[in-house]
């Protein structure tokens, strides 16, 4: 099924047209008419296939068709991400598909200034992206009301158990209306993903384009087996084969990082770290010179394996393997993006 045929509105079709974006991905063309509908959505596919706006289209329609006056510090749909990445992404591809819709889209993340955030929701939010933390801050200080929020999604839910956001969920859902629709996206499956859908979604149409859990198609995969001790200079020897790609590598802890990050550059690699200890600001600068290459290795811990979309990623390098096996499939679908090849 084409966008032309499902149902939305001529500004999105647009917009999504002036993105680039023609043909729908398998998640994109089986969730929006479900969504559109008004079902509530699990949906399943693995990282880079478009879930975002598999979600956002639909949320948009809605809102668009409904009664558009906002009420002070009220919100009428709520994104809910796990890290700060991701939610800013989010936030961009959401104001893009809503260009010229007259929509108020809002984000809200730790590490960045609670007073200028609790002026901006003051107004109102139509379309409010989140982490979890920073959400129950602003709720504790009564900076924002959930009554009125008709539209909740789940975005890399997996994630959120993976970090312990469940707690914050069970505080945040039961401030929204009962009778909502509400939507989880996840690109694997552990086992609570199902106890989590059954307290939160209302007989949901499942949408599953790809076995969960499996790595995207167009990642070759490799393993080198060395000693601890020649780790650094593997790395500095693979990196040096393709200097002018980006290149993604990921370590177990923000120490860890920072000192293979200084490692690189005292080897003449222009390379940038980000991790848990890095101010917000700092994160956004990094991860926009690693997006003008400006920056060719990146080295992150697991908070940035959901944030990053950044189509010019060739190669991921796990120095470090995650300690949760659905971890590495996250970080490996940060290169192979919609179809794009990766190693």
């Amino acid at each position: 099924m084409q966008f032309e045929e499902m149902g939305l509105s001529p500004r999105a079709l647009a917009n999504l047209a002036a993105a680039g974006i023609v043909d729908p991905t398998p998640i994109q063309a089986e969730a929006i008419p479900l969504a559109l509908a008004g079902r509530d959505i699990m949906g399943l596919a693995q990282t880079g296939t478009g879930k975002t706006a598999a979600y956002a289209l639909p949320l948009i329609n809605a809102l668009e068709k409904g009664d558009g006056r906002l009420q002070p510090k009220s919100v009428r749909s709520l994104i809910l991400a796990p890290t700060r990445e991701l939610a800013n992404q989010i936030a961009d591809a959401v104001a893009g598909f809503a260009q010229g819709a007259h929509l108020k889209v809002g984000v809200v993340v730790g590490g960045a200034s609670i007073h200028a955030q609790t002026k901006r929701l003051a107004r109102g939010t139509d379309i409010l992206i989140a982490t979890p933390g920073r959400l129950l801050d602003l709720l504790d200080r009564k900076a924002l009301f959930l009554d009125e929020a008709s539209y909740l999604v789940l975005d890399e839910a997996d994630q959120m158990l993976d970090m312990g956001f469940i707690q914050a969920l069970r505080q945040i859902a039961p401030l929204l209306p009962p009778k909502r629709q509400t939507m989880l996206f996840s690109a694997t499956m552990p086992k609570q993903m199902g106890e989590l859908a059954a307290a939160y979604l209302t007989n949901p149409a499942r949408v599953e384009v790809a076995r969960p859990g499996m790595a995207a198609e167009g990642v070759e995969q490799s393993v080198h087996f060395v000693h601890q001790g020649d780790k650094v200079n593997l790395l500095k020897a693979l990196l040096d084969g393709h200097r002018a790609e980006l290149a993604l590598v990921f370590a177990r802890t923000k120490h860890g990082a920072e000192r293979l990050k200084t490692q690189l550059e005292s080897d003449g690699f222009f390379a940038g770290s980000i991790h848990g200890d890095k101010r917000q600001r700092e994160r956004e600068r990094t991860l926009a010179d690693f997006r003008a290459s400006r920056l060719t290795v990146l080295v992150a811990t697991d908070v940035a394996a959901r944030g990053i979309d950044i189509q010019e990623v060739r190669h991921v390098y796990n120095f470090d393997l995650p300690n949760v096996p659905e971890s590495y499939v996250h970080r490996i679908g940060r290169t192979g993006r919609a179809g794009a090849a990766g190693k």
